[in-house]
């Protein structure tokens, strides 16, 4: 059977020009990264190497390729410039695969890996799907190409079987909702956590990061080198990454903050200022933030976004310009179901809830909740003393500051097998109180 139309065989997009939304260039494919995982599921597909025309070669996630064609392919976001490094568990294509001799599942003769596509599966990610074999010449005369395309699980390099039991056990994690990775790396042994740790994708570690006692994340975060851990740092939200490097020893915070984007090292500082146990220690300064001309429709297709968390995808902020925290006097905010009643004519600033009020930054933890709970609230509008939006609370920043201190180991040792439940009225008093 042939590869469907959406199948891109990867030996033909290698060199091919490599440019952002706007159609400048910016490198050129370099090669591919794979990842084999277990049981019956398909090699996922993490992301491409980028050469840029520095010479230097970068990592781009899979996420950000926006489309392929016989011309170019285009990536969408900011590209992180560090200079790649394979993960454990990470194959190339081009480089650790093509001409590989295999003797496919069922055959005698050997063969010899052509080229290998790949194809978007049923949960979004892209995934190999097919492996081009050709024979071995019989004689150094023989040039005639015979290819034969067969499943990706008919090839030995590229099933579940040809990998260890270590890589075999990583690749059970890929799949896992954070807080089961989280879970994992919680009830390991230090040598063990120190290979997963490795082996997992930064965005995938950040997550799962971010669900652990806040101990535990200065023990994972402190055996990383510096770049990794800032690489890992760049991927949280700002508010948990903020969080994090408040618990590090000051020389080691600054030192992953100097090798952090810029950008992404300002919003952390920025945080900092702010004690934790307020609105501007818990907010993320990262919320959906508009001009006051923009419409309904632009408001809708921001909150679209797949990669908001959905209690930020629940209220707008319109703003004077610049849009970027702290930004211009903040005007007002506008409730998602308010958006999702009017024309997408309509503009943003006729649609504010005039009875909302913002929280100062300097409001601290008791006052936010009661906020919350009077408002009937799952995200709110923090501002400064000049009336700029800073940025946005949301519910869950707020109970994770309302739950004891080490919740989040309590509920990891209850996930785990014989351990004893913990008593969830003496939780929620503890957090009331």
């Amino acid at each position: 059977m042939g590869a469907p139309s959406t199948s891109v065989f990867i030996t033909r997009i290698k060199g091919l020009s490599v440019v952002d939304s706007s159609g400048d260039p910016m490198g050129v494919v370099h090669d591919v990264v794979v990842q084999i995982r277990n049981r019956t599921r398909p090699p996922r597909v993490k992301g491409i190497v980028m050469a840029l025309f520095a010479r230097r070669r970068v990592y781009v996630p899979m996420e950000r390729v926006y489309a392929i064609d016989s011309r170019q392919l285009v990536i969408s976001g900011s590209v992180n410039a560090r200079r790649f490094r394979r993960r454990e568990g990470e194959s190339l294509v081009i480089e650790d695969l093509i001409d590989r001799q295999i003797i496919c599942r069922g055959q005698t003769e050997p063969s010899r890996i052509y080229d290998i596509s790949m194809a978007p599966g049923r949960a979004g990610d892209w995934e190999i799907n097919q492996v081009a074999l050709s024979p071995l010449p019989k004689s150094r005369f023989a040039n005639r190409l015979n290819l034969t395309i067969v499943r990706w699980s008919e090839v030995p390099d590229l099933s579940p079987e040809s990998q260890t039991l270590s890589h075999s056990q990583i690749a059970d994690l890929i799949d896992l909702h954070p807080a089961d990775v989280a879970r994992h790396l919680h009830d390991m042994e230090p040598s063990r956590r120190l290979e997963v740790v490795q082996a997992l994708d930064d965005h995938q570690l950040a997550e799962a990061l971010e669900e652990l006692p806040d101990d535990e994340q200065v023990a994972l975060i402190s055996i990383l080198d510096p770049e990794r851990a800032a690489d890992i740092l760049e991927e949280m939200d700002p508010d948990d990454a903020a969080d994090l490097v408040a618990d590090l020893p000051d020389d080691q915070a600054e030192i992953l903050l100097t090798r952090m984007q810029p950008k992404d090292a300002q919003d952390v500082r920025d945080l900092l200022l702010y004690d934790e146990e307020t609105a501007g220690g818990m907010m993320t300064p990262e919320p959906v933030i508009l001009p006051p001309d923009d419409t309904v429709a632009d408001a809708l297709a921001r909150v679209r976004d797949e990669d908001l968390p959905p209690a930020l995808a629940a209220m707008v902020f319109v703003v004077r310009p610049p849009l970027d925290t702290p930004t211009g006097t903040f005007l007002g905010a506008v409730h998602i179901q308010r958006l999702l009643r009017e024309p997408p004519s309509a503009m943003v600033s006729s649609l504010i809830d005039t009875e909302l009020e913002p929280l100062d930054a300097q409001t601290p933890l008791a006052l936010v909740s009661r906020y919350f709970a009077t408002y009937d609230m799952v995200v709110a509008p923090v501002v400064d003393s000049q009336s700029r939006l800073v940025g946005a609370v949301t519910v869950d920043d707020v109970l994770d500051h309302m739950l004891p201190e080490d919740w989040r180991g309590i509920q990891l040792d209850a996930a785990t097998p014989g351990s004893a439940p913990p008593d969830d009225q003496q939780t929620v008093a503890a957090a009331v109180n």
